[in-house]
């Protein structure tokens, strides 16, 4: 089992900037892919950004030039740097990560973003 717990969430003015974190409980070092994913009220999960086992990152067309995705791998966290925050991006932010034993979600942090 991981547990994974995401910070960072909160409430912004458009333009604006946030950083999300997802701490795992065990190592990342043998992970298939660990991404950030959103869903906004009555749509579907979406995918924001993904880092897959060579350290590739996939991101949304949505969020490309804005959102930057990083990986400490001593901290067992990964990082999602939020810039230029549109309205469009408030959502339920969550981690989730792939390895060997399953997949596994976090509980999710809020973003809301104001116009």
């Amino acid at each position: 089992q991981v547990q994974l717990v995401e910070s960072g969430g909160g409430l912004v003015q458009a333009g604006g900037s946030l950083r999300l974190s997802c701490a795992a409980s065990r190592s990342i070092l043998n992970i298939n892919t660990m991404g950030w994913y959103r869903q906004a009220p009555g749509k579907q999960r979406e995918l924001v950004a993904r880092i897959n086992s060579g350290d590739w990152i996939d991101y949304a067309d949505s969020v490309k030039g804005r959102f930057t995705m990083s990986r400490d791998n001593a901290k067992n966290t990964v990082y999602l740097q939020m810039n230029s925050l549109k309205p469009e991006d408030t959502a339920v932010y969550y981690c989730n990560l792939d390895r060997w034993s399953g997949t596994y979600w976090g509980q999710g942090t809020q973003v809301t973003v104001s116009s």
